[in-house]
């Protein structure tokens, strides 16, 4: 046996009872984030509201929230969600209705619902992100050669999709929008939906994309500053230079954890919207690496589980691992993306980093359900090995077999 073959077999989790790369990988994101939170908000609560350590606690209890709803959610049967999935996306609606009618209104965007009895505001996008997923998962599972083969089974999912997406520009949510619609389009083309839908819709997107662009000056003004943040850098671009700043005195090492300058009032949501510019600033880009290769472990795991569970035929289990592997991936890419000055900017949380008890929460199920999948996938697979009075099942196909 090879060395590579036997790091391999090392490193696999083919006997676990799940995969503990992805719990690694996550459990890893939510203990940096909560470091880093507690270091880059530790200036602004203490002027805020004379204690440094206000916003490292009010995270701390997120965690313990979010790692209770992972833990429900974890002990919930797959079948339960597939059944309620059309419920699940009636309660998204309705909260996203409800946060233009009775929302909380924040730096002119009107997202978050207060809650009585709560110790933090619930963000409409988050809760309907998962539920969206769920249900088109459930969708897929049901009428699957139906969206291979018809146009009207193909675009009742983007019709669901476009009223979501409607709603959220009321708020508006530019950022939840093109999230959600990058993880729908990419459910549907691991569904196996034919590309030359995709190529009309692109078109489309593309077309809309722009007359929304140009329809209001600040879109353009945020386009134009991406573009060269530097030409208006004390207005349009400030955020972005002052994120490019961070990320320049970071260098290689970084400047020592705690040691941020940009942190200490020069950079705008530095806990919660460009926690990554600090963590590149403190940890430097070394660090900053391994951030992105945690992220990107995360989602080549989430891949693995929908792939498990598809070619154990679980199709259910399988479209939600793709959903939530794609929906986390692309929030993961923006925030960064934004950060570094590769996209406009976006008003996107860094997903199980950055501050903000419902993407914490959310998030923190989303893994517990991937583990979930993953388990009844395992089971499943057991189940069809040789049994002890020598009858054989069906044999695993080769690529789970050999899967880490």
């Amino acid at each position: 046996m090879s060395r590579v073959s036997r790091l391999r077999e090392r490193l696999s989790t083919a006997d676990q009872a799940f995969d503990g790369w992805l719990l690694l990988a996550a459990v890893a994101l939510l203990l940096i984030g909560w470091v880093m939170v507690t270091s880059a908000s530790s200036e602004v609560a203490s002027s805020l509201t004379g204690n440094p350590w206000y916003f490292s606690l009010r995270h701390g209890i997120f965690l313990l929230l979010a790692l209770a709803a992972g833990a429900v959610a974890f002990r919930i049967p797959l079948a339960w969600w597939k059944v309620n999935g059309p419920l699940l996306l009636l309660v998204g609606l309705v909260l996203l209705l409800l946060v233009l009618l009775v929302g909380r209104e924040v730096n002119g965007s009107r997202r978050w619902l207060s809650v009585p009895g709560l110790p933090f505001n619930v963000q409409a996008s988050e809760v309907a992100k998962f539920c969206l997923i769920v249900y088109l998962a459930g969708y897929l599972e049901r009428f699957l050669p139906e969206v291979r083969r018809q146009w009207g089974a193909f675009l009742r999912p983007l019709v669901v999709m476009a009223v979501i997406a409607g709603l959220l520009i009321l708020e508006p949510d530019y950022g939840a929008v093109v999230v959600m619609t990058g993880a729908v389009m990419g459910m549907l083309l691991m569904a196996g939906a034919p590309w030359g839908r995709f190529l009309v819709l692109l078109l489309l997107v593309v077309a809309l994309g722009a007359l929304a662009a140009v329809a209001e000056p600040y879109r353009m003004a945020r386009l134009t500053s991406f573009a060269d943040p530097w030409a208006d850098q004390f207005a349009s671009g400030y955020q972005l230079t002052q994120a490019l700043i961070a990320f320049g005195r970071g260098q290689w090492l970084g400047m020592g954890l705690g040691n941020s300058v940009q942190k200490l009032f020069y950079l705008p949501e530095a806990h919660t919207d460009f926690v990554f510019a600090v963590l590149a600033e403190e940890l430097g880009l070394l660090g900053a690496i391994a951030v992105v290769g945690l992220f990107a472990l995360l989602i080549w795991r989430a891949m693995a589980v929908g792939r498990r569970a598809e070619l154990a035929g679980l199709a259910f289990g399988a479209y939600l691992g793709y959903g939530f592997a794609l929906v986390i991936g692309a929030q993961a890419f923006i925030n960064i993306a934004v950060s570094t000055g590769m996209l406009p900017t976006k008003g996107l949380t860094l997903p199980l980093l950055s501050y903000g008890g419902s993407s914490l929460v959310v998030s923190c199920v989303m893994i517990a359900l991937l583990l979930r999948a993953d388990v009844e996938t395992r089971q499943s697979r057991r189940r069809v090995q040789p049994t002890a009075s020598g009858r054989h099942r069906p044999p695993e196909p080769e690529d789970a077999q050999h899967d880490l």
